[in-house]
């Protein structure tokens, strides 16, 4: 019988074989997706049906919290995971999720206690719509922010978009690396 291949030793002296990665990689995506549809699915399942402006802005700010809360246990899940660049990527799409589902609630919410503040009624799929809409800065040209106030929270998320793209996906690659240092391994160059 053949010898399966080996693969070289890492750097605690344990095979790394590709099995294992690809395994690693495989848990890695479907923790990112079940997080993303869990969220999906209870902003869809959640009783929001207040009519109050000022619980709108109570989510929205405890929500912003929470991103944060999120992304810096994520940070820290990093430096611990044997597979950082895995776990950043996993990372950055918690975080991406809670994001983009906050703002979605933040919209729907609004409209609901202000109606008129966009150009038609949202309903939830709408206001994921213009949320996604917003976030990918495709441009706005079915559904816009018509009141002062949704075009105030509008701005808010586009700031925390380009935040989270740009800060927060640098900080997250500094800590892969930072990950990989402690480890022993450096990362390739890019």
């Amino acid at each position: 019988m053949d010898e399966p291949e080996t693969v070289p030793p890492g750097p605690g002296g344990s095979p790394r074989a590709p099995h294992r990665r690809r395994r690693a990689a495989a848990a890695s995506v479907g923790r990112a997706l079940s997080v993303s549809a869990g969220l999906v699915t209870a902003y869809y399942l959640l009783p929001l049906d207040g009519r109050t402006t000022s619980a709108t802005w109570a989510i929205l700010v405890c929500g912003l919290l929470a991103v944060v809360l999120v992304f810096t246990w994520e940070a820290r899940a990093i430096v611990r995971s044997p597979h950082p660049r895995l776990r950043g990527a996993e990372a950055l799409a918690a975080t991406l999720a809670v994001y983009l589902v906050l703002f979605a609630c933040a919209y729907y919410l609004l409209e609901r206690s202000a109606p008129g503040s966009f150009s038609e009624p949202l309903t939830r799929t709408d206001a994921l719509y213009f949320t996604l809409t917003t976030f990918s800065t495709v441009g706005f040209g079915d559904i816009t922010a018509d009141s002062q106030t949704g075009r105030v929270v509008t701005m808010v998320q586009m700031t925390g978009g380009l935040l989270l793209v740009g800060v927060a996906a640098r900080v997250l690659a500094s800590t892969v690396q930072a990950a990989l240092r402690r480890q022993g391994r450096e990362a390739p160059p890019e």
